[in-house]
């Protein structure tokens, strides 16, 4: 008989959008991943008694608790993961940090680079193995595009324009929620940290920013169907360029009042021999262009076991992965760099990165000139 595996135990903070994904991906990973030892989901926290016994319960978590502190004592808990808000990441990771436990923090890492550094510094200082769930860089399509950069095959970079736009804030009747609060950081910091991330990935720290950050509608009910109205003190749509420390310029949009888009999580970049092409809205697929003359044109990528982990989940091309499985991916390397020590990127210094040019950002808008990073 195989040998026993093993156990890992999971604490959840949070069973919102997030903490669902990452309840499956945990469930999920040990059916599809040879992994060096086995994931049990332990303890969930939330908001309440209640609410966190019904998502436990729902979830799959042997108990629950309303008080996320003792989740983290708890010594059945070997890595925390983190879907609570914002604002909150910060005292959660601390605490599990301080306890010696693996932190998996969804994203942005914090409101604020100040909050993100003292996050950072205090897992570099105790050891900790850390995680941030920017789960769109775990795409295959996204490591083959950046395997493409990396062998010279597009030539020498030119260029990259990236965009991440969607359109759940597009009817200025939409209500306020977490997102267009202040401490939620506006579309840059939302999603404008996905497209970040990519850029980051696939050519390397950026060096200068200059950005124009806008609030489409002024107002918006406080619930829906409110007739009172508040301020909106957050940006609606950024339009940044950049330029790489490799020297590269390029530009950048977030917007989430894109009418018409749901997920254009999106790049093209351009190169002396070629170029290739993304989005999240056809994530299953590459587009690349090559070859010269009457030959040179864009030509389509479509994912399938040759570019792993996709053959972890199916040994056959065109039953395209999704979301879901992008956060197994994620599970997956967080794990074996529990296990083995490992780094698992990006990780928390990796995200403090991210969040100094979100912050470069709306300097740069404020003040009305380029910052240098």
């Amino acid at each position: 008989m195989p040998e026993e595996k093993a156990e890992i135990g999971i604490g959840l903070i949070g069973s919102g959008f997030m903490g669902r994904c990452h309840a499956n991906a945990f469930a999920s990973v040990g059916g599809l991943f040879d992994l060096p030892a086995r994931p049990v989901k332990a303890v969930l926290s939330d908001a309440s008694e209640r609410a966190a016994q019904d998502a436990a319960a729902a979830l799959g978590f042997a108990r629950g608790t309303a008080n996320w502190r003792d989740l983290i004592a708890d010594d059945a808990v070997d890595i925390v993961a983190i879907t609570a808000p914002n604002i909150r990441h910060e005292p959660m990771a601390l605490t599990a940090i301080a306890a010696g436990k693996t932190v998996y923090c969804e994203k942005p890492l914090s409101t604020t680079v100040a909050s993100a550094r003292t996050m950072t510094e205090a897992a570099e200082a105790a050891g900790v193995v850390t995680s941030v769930g920017f789960n769109f860089l775990r795409n295959p399509m996204v490591t083959l595009a950046r395997e493409i950069i990396a062998s010279g095959e597009i030539g020498e970079i030119t260029g990259f324009r990236g965009r991440h736009a969607e359109n759940y804030t597009a009817d200025p009747d939409a209500p306020h929620s977490f997102r267009t609060d202040p401490q939620g950081g506006g579309a840059l910091a939302d999603i404008g940290s996905h497209i970040i991330s990519m850029a980051m990935y696939m050519l390397g720290p950026l060096a200068e920013v200059s950005a124009d950050c806008r609030t489409l509608y002024a107002e918006r009910p406080v619930a829906a169907g409110a007739s009172e109205r508040r301020p909106v003190l957050v940006d609606d749509m950024t339009h940044a360029l950049i330029r790489f420390e490799s020297g590269v310029a390029g530009s950048l949009e977030a917007n989430w009042a894109a009418t018409g888009r749901t997920m254009d999580l999106s790049f093209e970049i351009t190169g002396s021999k070629g170029a290739i092409a993304f989005s999240q809205e056809s994530m299953n697929e590459l587009r690349l262009c090559s070859g010269s003359g009457a030959r040179a044109g864009f030509k389509r990528i479509e994912a399938g076991p040759s570019h792993p982990p996709y053959d972890r989940f199916c040994p056959a091309p065109g039953h395209h992965l999704g979301f879901n499985e992008l956060k197994v991916i994620e599970v997956a390397q967080l794990i074996e760099a529990h296990v083995n020590g490992g780094a698992c990127w990006p990780d928390f210094r990796a995200a403090y990165e991210f969040q100094r040019v979100v912050e470069a950002m709306q300097h740069s808008c404020s003040e009305r000139r380029w910052i240098t990073l």
